[in-house]
């Protein structure tokens, strides 16, 4: 056999494609080209075939795709724990806004965003989506850190520090998506806040620019049954119908639904019938005390259900393995069934169908030959996670997020045995300590 170059090759214990569901091999490599996966075959077979520029032996390591974490503000990681044990409106207008409109700047987004990523990195995210002020400075930090994000610029109808009213932010929108155009690692959508925040008129302005443009849009959609029972005071219209009639949930566009804890069977309708995702967010959820995601009835009805953190100031991490297991978890109890969300659902929903919900699932999101090499590796090796006699359920009942040793972006190496390559830790924990000190004098 003719030995054939390649940049990587990676050969670990064990592997979880993530597709086919379910799926677990033993000692097979993986060989990685260009920043694409060339190839996943035996590793006796990888050993004489392929000649690489660097090598990795993972022993009782697995690779696995990288999390996806289809929903969150990174830059809000400095408002970290600031308001604590609130619901959510008392969070958002006595905490959270306030503390927004004194302290929000490019600086503070460029700090946030660059301490969010790191601590994504090392928790073994490869790939985020991201609603926040001044995405325009965001995107520039995940680029140069090699991180693959989405950015949905927020729309609101009221000024902010960031634009003054909803047109401006769109207009924003529609000139760093034709900025990004051909950026590989970074895609922009548009992100209306939420349907109390958002009016009429812009939505429709918003659904023809995405449908026109190919754009994703995200939105906070029946976060709290409080928001569904004011909407229909209101408007006399649940917020889920209100869009559908303004067109929003169409079969032509990306329409990403956060948190969605309160729906009933004609909602549930309306999602099943269009090309809507859901991004579930249940530690947030449970921290402001939101509700829950009936995941496992959405799952039946084959709607397809990804997971985010939201941001550190809800949450209060951006561990998407905690996150996964929560997400499993609770859909037990909800659903009263303990297999209602196994480990390899949810392992889907923290991976394939992140990159689904995200419109990248031809690129990311399993390990399939041809798709971008975004990859981790986890150390089964640790005490927690011993003995490990099924590591798919291993890593979503039992690992820890420091037991990610490995991170890979279109086969870029970002982390390597748990040490960040690209960022000053250090540094970027001073930063964090010095923007904790303004804050706590101004508020």
């Amino acid at each position: 056999m003719t030995t054939q170059n390649c940049d990587t090759l990676i050969h670990p214990s064990f592997i979880i494609p993530v597709r086919p569901k379910g799926l677990l091999l033993k000692h097979h490599s993986l060989a990685i080209l260009d920043g694409l996966i060339l190839e996943l075959l035996p590793t006796d077979e990888a050993l004489i075939k392929y000649q690489a520029k660097d090598s990795f032996k993972l022993d009782n390591q697995v690779i696995m795709p990288g999390f996806i974490n289809a929903h969150g503000h990174s830059a809000m990681s400095l408002f970290r724990g600031l308001a604590n044990d609130l619901p959510l409106m008392e969070w958002l207008n006595d905490h959270i806004w306030p503390a927004e409109g004194a302290h929000v700047s490019r600086e503070f987004v460029k700090d946030g965003t660059q301490l969010a990523i790191a601590e994504m990195i090392k928790s073994g995210t490869t790939c985020y989506s991201d609603m926040y002020f001044f995405a325009d400075e965001s995107a520039e930090v995940a680029k140069e850190a090699g991180m693959r994000a989405q950015f949905c610029c927020p729309i609101l109808d009221f000024p902010t520090v960031c634009g003054t009213g909803a047109d401006d932010y769109i207009d924003q929108a529609l000139q760093l998506a034709e900025k990004y155009a051909t950026e590989p690692l970074i895609t922009i959508g548009l992100g209306p806040h939420a349907p109390y925040t958002v009016s009429d008129e812009p939505l429709q302005r918003i659904k023809s620019l995405a449908s026109e443009h190919k754009l994703p849009i995200q939105i906070h959609l029946h976060e709290t049954q409080n928001e569904v029972d004011e909407a229909i005071t209101s408007t006399g219209k649940r917020p889920i119908k209100r869009l559908e009639e303004l067109g929003l949930f169409s079969e032509d566009l990306q329409l990403q639904c956060v948190h969605m804890t309160a729906l009933n069977d004609k909602d549930i309708s309306i999602l099943k019938n269009s090309n809507a995702h859901v991004i579930h967010c249940p530690e947030s959820n449970m921290k402001l005390a939101s509700g829950f995601c009936e995941t496992a009835k959405l799952l039946k009805a084959n709607i397809n259900v990804a997971i985010g953190t939201d941001g550190a100031a809800s949450n209060n991490d951006l561990d998407m393995i905690g996150e996964t297991r929560s997400a499993a978890l609770i859909a037990k109890p909800i659903a009263q069934d303990a297999s209602a969300v196994d480990a390899a659902t949810a392992l889907e929903m923290a991976t394939i169908n992140g990159a689904r919900a995200l419109g990248i699932d031809k690129l990311t999101g399993s390990i399939e030959k041809g798709k971008a090499a975004d990859l981790i590796a986890i150390d089964l090796d640790q005490l927690n996670s011993q003995p490990s006699f099924d590591p798919i359920s291993d890593i979503v009942y039992s690992v820890a997020a420091n037991q990610v040793s490995h991170n890979w972006v279109a086969g870029r190496l970002l982390l390597n045995e748990g040490k960040l390559l690209h960022f000053d830790e250090k540094e970027l924990i001073k930063t964090a300590k010095d923007w904790a000190e303004r804050i706590s004098t101004n508020n």
